[in-house]
């Protein structure tokens, strides 16, 4: 509180703005002035600066935004080129033509791209983390869990066939068909696999492990859903969630989908798997020419496996097949239960249907009672009321007499 005193002649003519103040006995004024504003309420440089902490956080988070999505749209063209080369080469061109190598610097563009994306999309998240925990250094932000997953991410981006590069202009080896002698022909079951030009079959393994692993990849979608969600871009959400100690992750935001779309989320994950699993099983099986290195047989394999049927009309030949399958099972054990539990909520009754259904039923063991008693109590009271029902109530349903 803020007092000023003022002194003035008995003969001085009062001002109109200073008429409340306390007049002693020597005619003196004396005003007490009362500051509106506390000194430690006024806008100071530190309240300026968290507005300003504030701003800088909405740009980070769209910059986050605006980069994972350019992320995960790199790393989608990249697999995408990668299944274009092994599904192209050799039926329209060879391994050692220009359209491989112009193919295969794209998929090693596109992963570099990647790569710089990702590490700037990380240099904005601890430029966040420094906003909102208030440092200074940015240091204190790279702790070792932080280095650990940059340094994986880096390596499970970078990973694409190089084979191209590092043998050029041999001649892949003949391919023979099971049980033969003579090289494949053009009426086999399945195309030769064609990943890379060497003519060693350890770079055939290498290039097939390599182009499997590119599908590692799409763990950006996780992230790309976290930031794009209703659930994040909320303030009521971020709000209440603060209150009751709720950490936004995707485990959480999946969650909320599950919750309010769970058919058509487990619908869209069990096409997607189902096409991504029987291409890469087409890619293990074709190194053998067999019949499972057909799409549309990998398609039914990876359907029958899925669903833990298991006919046995075909089975991969490949370690690399019989991994993808194992995993199509178990995840095929996981999905059908959460698929039980979908329909499960879908036929339950909800709060109003379960009341209408109590009520009823309360309604109706309230007349089995009232007959029981009547009939045993009153004869002639229950064969009147019996009557009465029977006849306003055909469907009315009598007790045994």
């Amino acid at each position: 509180m803020e007092m000023t005193t003022r002194n003035s002649h008995p003969d001085a003519k009062a001002d109109d703005r200073n008429c409340d103040g306390l007049v002693n006995s020597n005619g003196d004024t004396t005003e007490i002035t009362v500051s509106l504003s506390h000194p430690g309420k006024r806008i100071s440089p530190i309240e300026g600066g968290s507005l300003y902490r504030l701003r800088d956080r909405k740009f980070l988070l769209e910059d986050k935004r605006r980069l994972c999505a350019w992320g995960l749209g790199t790393a989608v063209l990249g697999i995408l080129l990668m299944i274009l080369h092994a599904e192209l080469c050799p039926i329209v061109y060879p391994p050692d033509s220009i359209y491989a190598l112009s193919i295969n610097g794209l998929i090693s563009v596109s992963t570099g791209c990647l790569l710089i994306l990702v590490l700037a999309f990380h240099y904005k998240d601890v430029q966040l983390f420094i906003i909102d925990h208030n440092q200074v250094d940015w240091r204190i932000a790279m702790t070792t869990n932080r280095v650990l997953g940059i340094s994986l991410e880096l390596l499970v981006c970078a990973i694409h066939p190089v084979g191209t590069y590092l043998a050029p202009g041999a001649e892949p080896p003949a391919m023979e068909t099971p049980g033969t002698n003579t090289p494949f022909d053009a009426n086999s079951t399945s195309t030769p696999l064609c990943l890379c030009s060497s003519p060693m079959e350890a770079w055939l393994e290498v290039e097939l492990l390599l182009s499997g692993l590119m599908f590692l990849r799409l763990y950006l979608v996780h992230r790309a859903i976290l930031l794009h969600s209703k659930v994040l871009l909320s303030a009521s959400y971020r709000s209440i969630g603060s209150l009751n100690n709720i950490n936004f992750t995707f485990r959480f935001v999946l969650k909320v989908l599950m919750n309010k779309y769970p058919a058509r989320t487990l619908m869209v994950f069990i096409i997607f798997f189902w096409f991504s699993a029987a291409w890469m099983l087409r890619l293990c099986e074709r190194q053998l020419q067999v019949v499972t290195g057909d799409m549309g047989i990998a398609l039914w394999l990876i359907a029958i496996t899925f669903l833990t049927v298991g006919y046995g009309d075909v089975s991969p030949k490949t370690s690399c097949g019989k991994v993808v399958c194992l995993f199509t099972g178990v995840m095929g054990v996981a999905c059908t239960a959460m698929l039980v539990a979908v329909v499960t909520k879908k036929l339950a009754l909800n709060k109003g249907e379960k009341h209408v259904h109590f009520f009823m039923m309360d309604i109706q063991l309230s007349k089995e009672f009232f007959l029981t008693t009547s009939q045993r109590d009153f004869p002639l009271a229950h064969i009147a009321f019996s009557f009465l029902h029977s006849s306003l109530d055909p469907d009315f349903r009598r007790s045994p007499s």
